[in-house]
């Protein structure tokens, strides 16, 4: 990744651009911290459910996740779909919001108890009973989140 900075006074706005072949998580990662320069944090979604729309607080919220095209947040009683898609949520939600996988989004304060998988991924259960898994991409994401690695190396 290449980094180009021009500064020059005759500028009157900052502008920024980026120029990838795709968006993947590393690009979206520095759109979300841009994005989140600015933007505060939300106090609440409007979730769907059937023809009802209902005012969710991100604190009821234990996951969030993608299913058929549709981004899906899961509270202790029932679930709701969302108009935003999942990258936008992580950027919005507290930080106590974490990235399970690509179409997980969990609140660490929701979790209960997780377990260490032979293929090097972590099952993490919910307060509520769900479950969901930790791709290996953000085991060490979630493990330094939850403060795992204690023990110090001598």
């Amino acid at each position: 990744m290449k980094l180009y900075l021009n500064v020059d006074k005759a500028i009157k706005e900052t502008k920024i651009t980026i120029e990838t072949a795709q968006l993947d998580e590393n690009v979206q990662g520095i759109i979300n911290f841009i994005n989140g320069i600015k933007a505060e944090k939300i106090e609440f979604l409007v979730g769907k459910k059937g023809e009802m729309q209902y005012i969710l607080k991100p604190d009821e919220i234990h996951y969030i996740h993608t299913e058929k095209d549709q981004v899906i947040a899961v509270t202790s009683t029932s679930s709701y779909m969302l108009k935003e898609k999942l990258y936008e949520l992580e950027a919005l939600l507290p930080s106590k919001f974490i990235r399970l996988s690509k179409s997980v989004i969990a609140n660490l304060h929701e979790l209960s108890r997780f377990e260490a998988s032979f293929n090097g991924t972590l099952c993490v259960y919910f307060k509520s009973g769900d479950k969901e898994y930790v791709s290996r991409t953000y085991v060490p994401t979630i493990k330094e989140a939850l403060k795992l690695n204690r023990r110090k190396t001598e």
